[in-house]
């Protein structure tokens, strides 16, 4: 199994984040954040079987995918 990008894990992180907070204070601007990084989330490339474009580098790099 693939290891999740850090860019992933930050997102998914974040929007876990933003959904306390929207509970706590619901508002307009969370909810708005909490749809972008859902949908940020949702739509990324690892779910896809793609590799990042960091992970990439690292492969070309020779620091291989975590794979």
């Amino acid at each position: 199994m693939r290891s999740m990008p850090a860019d992933l894990a930050h997102c998914l992180e974040a929007r876990q984040s933003a959904y306390r907070q929207l509970a706590a204070r619901p508002c307009t601007s969370l909810r708005r954040k909490l749809i972008r990084l859902s949908t940020t989330g949702l739509f990324h490339p690892y779910w896809q079987g793609r590799q990042t474009t960091a992970a990439r580098s690292a492969m070309y790099a020779g620091k291989g995918t975590g794979n």
